[in-house]
């Protein structure tokens, strides 16, 4: 076997891929480096594939030359699974099927479809996908269903996993398996019999560990994305059915899926929000509790620091800046069929209103856009503080789930955490109805001190999270690199070894997105950390989300907006470290690739967060590349343009 240096990967990759859908040039590398979290990698190849026999010729392409392989399709995921130093199978240009079935109960996607239009497709029907993360308008379904997504309105029930109805899926020794066709199951059995026997097997062995099924279920009555999906062992029979459910919230780790079909849930039309206020954090999430059993759909913490953030958004009202010191609230929404229904159930949510330490009455609206001012608070904060931080810095966007009835003792201890490692700007919000919080800090990667003091807090933190609280690491961004060095204390050693079991089960040779979920490095969270230059003000500001990239017109053909800035920040990286050759060499390439194939029509600006518009950004550029004689025959041509046209 020919060593695969550069050249050879690429020919190898032009055996059973169309050059078009090979991209091994620099930049196009670096532009794949990062996805939406603080971890860089930079691939080896980037390939689009399209069908399901390319993807089983990449697998065996993989596993002839030992060669990493992740799968991507959106690259919205906050813990690292969509970055590598392997190959990166590019989803998101194509895999966009959706189809909705029987009247929409049910809904037919593809990976690369963008979970909003999915919800597009369902609207006729009034149905939509239990999941809702925030970054449903960028995020596809091979992430959601990856990372078992869930979001604010979701909780446990009607998150990926339990909503799934079939699966279609590849595994790494090139099998195609769907659970929709009966057939299937006793072709598992046989033409993967060591896998089949071998679920079976850690199946029987969860089910006689009686501590390990008590520790299972408990941990999914909350939120819960560390790990594989161990319930599946418990909550299904055959070893086909385990297996498909275990991709779900697997991160890639353990087989390709090609299609999922998705029980659907009713979209309520019907809809009364609010916003609750209370004197302090701990006094705000104590009420969730009671809360709860007002049947409300959503409760939305936001601590004072975070409510401080949105202060200066246009149609914030004034009296957000009055507000205590210390003063918390909680962004609540009933949902029903009717508006009669809807009535009857803040009627029945108003004694227990009555007894809680409000600031101020409560006022429920009704009128939508007084409800999208509320939700643009909540969806605001994050932003906000992103677009605050200091040049150089990344906005670290992490999630936890603990009990909800100690959620007010435990968001005074994070606070108290921001206090000592000194994240003056730190907030946190989430949803509280599942005691899954979220927080942001700003947070540099440019020396070791950054990364000790980042260290330092991330264990003290995840300490106070484990064994405190008895928490979750992950309720929703999944495991990722940002947690895969604490599965096995989340878990402890009987589960963590059934996991380990399963991956080397399925991916023996351990190819597929390693590094992820199961790890030797027991500092993977402090490895390959992205550092983020200062190259210009709006390269700066970009918190690299991937927002944008689903409106740019440029998006299947070069460079979207964050892989331009990304390229950018690549070259700054390169300059700094004294590399000349290889900045001149992605400067060449970005010339086409990231300035003349930009459309600047500004559409990237409606989805920033960060109201980034990359289009402005790209005029000046090119306006800086223009030589003097062709700026003053430009200048010649505006004087003259009724005479030129």
């Amino acid at each position: 076997m020919r060593p695969l240096d550069e050249n050879n990967l690429n020919k190898s990759l032009l055996e059973f891929l169309p050059k078009e859908r090979v991209k091994t040039r620099l930049i196009d590398r670096y532009a794949y480096a990062s996805d939406a979290s603080h971890f860089y990698l930079i691939p080896k190849a980037v390939v689009q594939p399209k069908t399901i026999e390319e993807v089983q010729k990449l697998f065996k392409f993989s596993q002839e030359n030992k060669i990493n392989l992740t799968f991507r399709s959106g690259g919205t995921s906050l813990s690292g699974q969509g970055v590598t130093d392997g190959i990166l199978a590019d989803l998101s240009n194509f895999w966009r099927k959706v189809t909705p079935e029987k009247n929409g109960e049910i809904v037919r996607v593809e990976t690369g479809v963008i979970g909003s239009h999915v919800n597009i497709s369902l609207k006729k029907f009034r149905r939509k996908i239990g999941p809702d993360p925030a970054s449903i308008n960028a995020a596809m379904m091979g992430g959601i269903l990856s990372n078992n997504a869930s979001g604010m309105c979701c909780g446990v029930e009607n998150n990926s996993y339990h909503t799934l109805e079939s699966l279609t899926f590849v595994l790494p020794n090139g099998l195609v398996f769907n659970t929709e066709k009966q057939n299937d199951y006793a072709r598992f059995e046989t033409e993967a019999a060591e896998i089949a026997k071998g679920i079976a097997k850690l199946r029987d062995e969860v089910r006689a560990n009686a501590e390990l099924v008590a520790k299972i279920r408990k941990k999914y009555q909350q939120k819960n994305t560390v790990g594989y999906c161990l319930n599946a062992f418990l909550d299904f029979e055959h070893p086909l059915d385990i297996l498909a459910h275990l991709l779900i919230g697997g991160e890639g780790t353990l087989a390709f899926i090609a299609e999922a079909v998705l029980r659907t849930i009713p979209d309520l039309p019907h809809k009364a929000t609010g916003m609750l206020y209370f004197a302090d954090s701990e006094t705000a999430c104590n009420a969730i509790f009671a809360l709860k059993n007002t049947g409300a759909a959503a409760l939305e913490f936001m601590d004072r620091a975070s409510l401080r953030s949105v202060e200066e958004m246009p149609g914030v009202p004034d009296f957000l800046k009055t507000l205590p010191e210390k003063a918390s609230a909680i962004l609540i929404e009933f949902q029903e069929e009717t508006v009669q229904l809807l009535n009857e159930t803040v009627e029945k949510a108003k004694p227990i209103f009555a007894k809680l330490p409000l600031l101020f009455e409560p006022n429920l609206s009704q009128i939508p856009a007084e409800q999208d001012l509320m939700w643009k608070i909540r969806k605001g904060m994050y932003p906000s503080v992103a677009g605050m931080r200091a040049k150089g810095t990344s906005a670290l966007l992490e999630d936890f789930t603990l009990p909800v009835e100690r959620l007010g003792e435990a968001v005074v201890d994070v606070q108290n955490l921001f206090a000592k490692y000194g994240y003056e700007n730190g907030i946190i919000f989430g949803h509280a109805k599942d005691g899954n919080l979220h927080f942001v800090v700003s947070q540099s990667y440019a020396t070791q001190a950054d990364i000790d003091h980042y260290e330092k807090f991330n264990d003290e933190l995840f300490d106070l999270v484990l064994n405190k609280y008895d928490g979750s690491l992950k309720g929703e961004h999944s495991t990722g690199r940002a947690v895969s060095a604490f599965v096995e204390k989340e878990w402890g050693g009987d589960a963590y070894g059934i996991m380990r079991k399963l991956k080397n089960l399925i991916d023996p040779e351990n190819l597929l997105n390693p590094g992820i979920i199961i790890t030797e490095d027991s500092r993977t969270h402090v490895h390959n950390l992205k550092v983020m230059p200062i190259v210009e003000e709006e390269v700066d500001n970009c918190i690299e989300c991937g927002f944008c990239e689903t409106v740019c017109p440029s998006r299947d053909y070069t460079l979207t907006p964050r892989r331009r800035i990304g390229v950018r920040r690549a070259m700054k990286r390169l300059e700094n470290s004294g590399d000349s050759a290889t900045r001149e060499a992605l400067l060449q390439d970005y010339k086409f690739d990231g300035l003349e194939t930009c459309a600047t029509d500004g559409m990237c600006a409606t989805n920033c967060p960060v109201g980034i518009n990359t289009g402005d950004l790209v005029k000046r550029l090119r306006a800086e590349n223009h030589s003097p004689l062709q700026n003053k025959m430009a200048l010649r041509a505006a004087k003259n343009f009724g005479l030129l046209e």
